[in-house]
């Protein structure tokens, strides 16, 4: 008979997250245990390894490439991206690399070397890879996409917990919190927690007008900003 495998048990700190105008960004700690068959660690067996992966909603993005002309910096070649994450964060208890080998990395998009951005040219392999480097890049800047070794610390090869940074610019929507348990290079089980990224208060209000009534809420910031830049001008007279 097949040996049994363990079994991964995951939360997350929080299942809901609102940002508000005061918004600075949240600390999000991913914590669970690890459940052996019979309840005792295996004897003899090389130590099991955790990978934690945040991902937010997916969304279509173009990257452009400039080029400078004439001493003017212009948008010369693009591409574009159908399903790139609009967050990525992994959290790893030693380096991923380490881990498992190149191929198990893309099958399950285990570091940022390793993502499947679908783009939707076809475009040869090099400018592909330039692209995705740029993408990569300006995402690593912008502190939505990142990689943190380490980070994992696991308690009696039992009990696990990582803590991730949510920053203030993160997209809202769905995000998932999916925990990868890894021994001597393979994943031995995976679990999923969903995280729910929304917008609250008067900021939460103006994305659904936006969203519900585009038509009467761009009418409406039109009258709004002709009503504020004539009430300044009657101020300005004023004075």
């Amino acid at each position: 008979m097949a040996q049994a495998k363990p079994v991964l048990v995951p939360d997350v700190s929080q299942r809901n997250i609102e940002i508000a105008y005061s918004f600075t960004g949240a600390e999000l700690l991913l914590f669970g245990a690890i459940l052996y068959p019979g309840g005792k660690l295996p004897q003899g067996e090389k130590p099991t390894e955790i990978v934690v992966v945040v991902k937010g909603p997916t969304q279509s993005i173009r990257v452009r490439e400039k080029e400078k002309v004439a001493g003017i910096w212009v948008n010369a070649s693009q591409l574009r991206y159908q399903s790139a994450p609009s967050f990525y964060a992994i959290a790893s208890s030693h380096p991923v690399k380490g881990l498992v080998d190149a191929r198990t990395r893309a099958i399950y998009e285990l570091g940022l070397d390793s993502l499947q951005l679908s783009p939707s040219s076809n475009a040869d392999s090099s400018v592909q890879r330039r692209f995705s480097n740029g993408l990569v890049d300006l995402k690593r800047r912008a502190g939505l996409y990142y990689e943190a070794p380490g980070a994992v610390e696991i308690t009696d090869g039992v009990l696990y917990r990582a803590r991730l940074v949510i920053p203030a610019r993160v997209p809202v929507g769905r995000f998932t919190a999916e925990t990868f348990l890894i021994r001597d290079g393979r994943v031995l089980a995976a679990a999923v927690r969903d995280i729910d990224i929304r917008k609250s208060g008067f900021e939460r209000f103006v994305a659904r007008a936006a969203d519900r009534a585009s038509i009467r809420y761009g009418l409406t910031a039109v009258a709004l900003s002709v009503l504020l830049g004539w009430t300044a001008g009657w101020v300005a007279r004023r004075i």
